[in-house]
């Protein structure tokens, strides 16, 4: 008789290490070379062997030792500085080394937006947080191109290849990061309610003297805040040190403690008379930083598509070593349904959001305003459920901090909320459909790529462009409407792009009259052993 002792660990899958997050990834490398970015292939085979080795154990540390604020110094000097722990510095460098937050500047050649997702879809899977600073850094520069003379004085670095953090200014920094600023106490989302206010100095600047309810990232370099001028909102770019070396008015009350982002600094600012220098048109701000939220809504796309393909890995790693009732978890048939549902929606969320990529790349500006804003808040939107089911999948064992799964359940509702909760996204939705018909024509164009080769889908469409121009109660159905936009383009992707089982499964269970958004309920005669085995790492 075979015994084993409490020291043992019978029963129990290897730990998942040491493969490489993207040759392991079908749907991203697939959708890296349809969508013009083969060249980058290397790149992202580089990355992703780089990521499962130290960087996993990186993300760990930055979360368990997560940011702390000190005000003042020994003296009683106001410092507004904000500690790391080491682990963040290392996961900040490796992601501004291989140009997450510039390649789509440094390098425009056709690709260059969607090589640079597909490596932030991969740091993103080993450690969501740091991914805000990067992501608002890239965002900038299409912003700050506005004003010409500023784009000329920061962009080289806001795209250096060198990270280099400490508070010094601009013209001693080797690299430098830019978050935002918009939403303020009162108003939210609903920007145009800032009070903050902004008044001309003698040196061709401007004054700021307000709040800001939620600065991410506040140890950044330079801010794009939104501020009032006697000509209505008005887009800024506040640095936190002066020229002189003197520190900018900008302080820091408190970092907000969060259900997740841990790693990450979210904090709460006071603009004390802060310098800064207007960019865009003076009176609309919003006009102008709304061009870096178009580049932040596809990362908030591309975070919750990697937590997806993150959440995928660890399940279907897991049910192909744990056995239960004298099976492999993943040889039931129940679990393997589950398992195949999760790694379809996996699929579906990449290759939408690669897509979308591709719409910047390739100037399609239609289907980037309005496909960005519906994957923003379908894709985000299906996070949260999809994490809580993987995690189920691994049963109490993901219900653990050390598998991994808690942090990203903790991690998946910010992607919904940040860059505008869903109610938001889909009233932009409706405004971009109402204030630019050719974004409609454009989406359902995208949709219908893939006419004649599923009767579902075409049905589909059909009558969601009859719901589309019904203008009767919009506003009323808007998150029926922009929930079926997301569905509608996502099928038309899996059917151009996935396999066909997989095409088949998600068009039958998304499109279908009986359709049932539950996982698990996959239509019968469907090859789910082999979707599960297509996204299962392979050690």
């Amino acid at each position: 008789m075979v015994t084993t002792g409490t020291r043992d660990a019978p029963n129990q899958p290897p730990p998942l290490v040491g493969y490489n997050l993207f040759l392991e990834n079908p749907a991203l490398a697939g959708a890296l070379k349809h969508e013009g970015a083969a060249w980058a292939a290397a790149r992202a085979t580089d990355l992703g062997a780089l990521l499962t080795g130290e960087p996993l154990e990186w993300g760990r540390l930055a979360n368990e030792h997560p940011p702390r604020l000190r005000t003042q110094d020994r003296f009683g000097n106001r410092i507004d500085e904000v500690e790391f722990h080491p682990a963040w510095h290392s996961l900040m460098r490796t992601s501004i080394e291989h140009g997450l937050h510039a390649l789509s500047w440094r390098e425009p050649r056709q690709g260059s937006q969607v090589a640079r997702a597909a490596l932030f879809f991969l740091a993103a899977q080993v450690e969501a947080g740091h991914g805000c600073p990067v992501s608002m850094t890239h965002a900038a520069i299409p912003a700050l191109r506005a004003a010409p003379e500023l784009a000329q004085e920061w962009e080289d670095l806001l795209t250096s290849p060198e990270y280099d953090p400490g508070l010094r200014p601009a013209a001693e920094k080797r690299g430098a990061l830019c978050g935002m600023a918009m939403t303020e106490k009162q108003g939210g989302s609903d920007v145009r309610a800032n009070t903050t206010t902004a008044r001309p100095t003698a040196d061709g600047g401007y004054e700021l003297v307000g709040h800001k309810w939620f600065c991410s990232a506040p140890m950044c370099d330079a801010f794009l805040v939104l501020a009032q001028t006697d000509e209505g909102l008005s887009c800024f770019l506040l640095p936190r040190m002066l020229p002189d070396g003197t520190r900018n008015g900008f302080r820091i009350q408190r970092l907000k403690d969060k259900l997740g982002d841990r790693s990450n600094a979210s904090s709460e600012i006071e603009l004390d008379r802060a310098w800064a220098q207007l960019v865009g048109e003076d009176g609309r701000g919003v006009q102008t930083i709304i061009t870096m939220v178009n580049h932040t809504r596809l990362d908030c796309v591309l975070g919750t598509a990697a937590a997806m393909r993150t959440a995928v890995e660890q399940a279907t790693h897991h049910s192909a070593h744990r056995s239960a009732f004298g099976k492999l978890l993943v040889d039931q048939p129940v679990m393997r349904s589950v398992l195949a549902d999760l790694c379809l929606e996996s699929e579906a969320a990449t290759l939408t959001a690669l897509r979308l990529a591709g719409a910047f790349d390739r100037n399609e500006g239609a289907l980037a305003r309005v496909g960005t804003a519906v994957a923003k808040y379908w894709v985000c939107k299906r996070g949260p459920g999809h994490a809580a089911e993987a995690l189920e999948c691994l049963g109490g064992n993901g219900y653990v901090e050390e598998s991994g799964l808690p942090r990203l359940y903790r991690q998946q509702p910010l992607q919904s909320i940040w860059e505008g909760s869903g109610n938001v996204i889909c009233l932009d939705v409706l405004r971009a459909l109402r204030r630019a018909p050719e974004t409609l024509e454009a989406f359902l164009t995208e949709c219908r790529e893939a006419a004649g080769a599923e009767a579902l889908l075409d049905r589909w469409v059909d009558a969601l462009e009859r719901e589309l121009r019904d203008p009767d109660g919009r506003e009323t159905r808007a998150r029926r409407l922009v929930e079926r936009m997301g569905i509608a383009l996502q099928a038309s992707l899996m059917v151009r792009y996935a396999d066909r089982a997989a095409a088949d499964a998600f068009c039958g269970s998304r499109l279908g009259h009986d359709r049932d958004l539950t996982y698990g309920t996959l239509p019968t005669g469907v090859d789910i052993a082999g979707i599960v085995e297509r996204h299962r790492p392979k050690l």
